[in-house]
């Protein structure tokens, strides 16, 4: 086994930390602390989005810290947040129950292992264009939180029903392992003028995630699924206007 690099030690140790922060919402589930366990997934959301910049920042960048992250995102976005929606709610029906807690653990492993196999493939038209294929483990472990965000804010238990849970739980678990393009907000290049708005905006939104979490937490799943349908048009404009591109090359050919 090859040595990992001090450098690659503390991007390594916060993906570790993420796990266990996954890991931790599960045990305080079990008590019926919801709030503190959505806050665990919140803290492991975090995290995630940190490690891979520290690492490009330290230049720790390791095939090992590649692996681990993904091993850390199927327990802190897969496993975790399944067994927490499970206890939730889907335990009123255990059989079926426990069938779409699975099936949301398996497509998050799933999507995981398809981003892996794609690492290397030159042909990533999605990621050319600057979107992603699929929800991202992360975002699809908050979208599947949406009724519990819900049910904190609105007290109504129409939010913890089976018949509603499990098909979120299907919907969710079909956008992490889809084909369809969603925004990648990485590539996202705002024009000189807007940098100032745009850091006004997240001030704003620190603000309200600390005072309003849940209802910060709502607006914000609900404006990503609603996001989607665009999305998907904005690609198909893309791939559009590349395939017009294409046609004059293949007519001088």
């Amino acid at each position: 086994m090859r040595e990992i690099p001090l450098r690659a030690i503390i991007p390594n140790g916060i993906t570790v930390l993420a796990l266990c922060m996954g890991l931790s919402s599960v045990r305080f589930a079990l008590d019926a602390k919801w709030e503190t366990a959505l806050t665990f997934i919140v803290i492991a959301g975090v995290l995630d989005g940190f490690d891979g910049r520290i690492a490009r920042l330290l230049n720790g960048q390791t095939r090992f810290g590649a692996e681990l992250d993904s091993l850390s995102d199927v327990i802190a976005f897969g496993v975790a947040p399944a067994f927490v929606v499970y206890l939730w709610a889907l335990q009123d029906v255990p059989r079926y129950g426990w069938i779409f807690a699975l099936a949301y653990a398996a497509c998050c492993a799933l999507r995981l292992a398809r981003f892996n196999a794609s690492i290397d493939v030159d042909e990533q038209p999605h990621k050319s264009a600057g979107f992603l294929t699929g929800v991202p483990s992360p975002t699809g472990a908050g979208l599947l939180m949406l009724p519990i965000f819900l049910t904190l804010v609105t007290d109504q238990p129409i939010f913890r029903e089976f018949y509603v849970v499990a098909p979120w739980t299907a919907l969710i678990a079909f956008l992490m392992v889809s084909d369809i393009a969603t925004f990648s907000w990485s590539s996202i290049r705002l024009r000189r003028g807007m940098r100032f708005g745009a850091i006004v905006g997240i001030a704003a939104m620190i603000v309200l995630l600390v005072n309003i979490p849940w209802v910060t937490f709502s607006l914000l799943a609900i404006a990503y699924i609603g996001s989607i349908p665009i999305s998907i048009a904005s690609y198909a404009k893309v791939r559009r206007r590349r395939a017009a591109a294409s046609e004059p090359a293949a007519l001088d050919e």
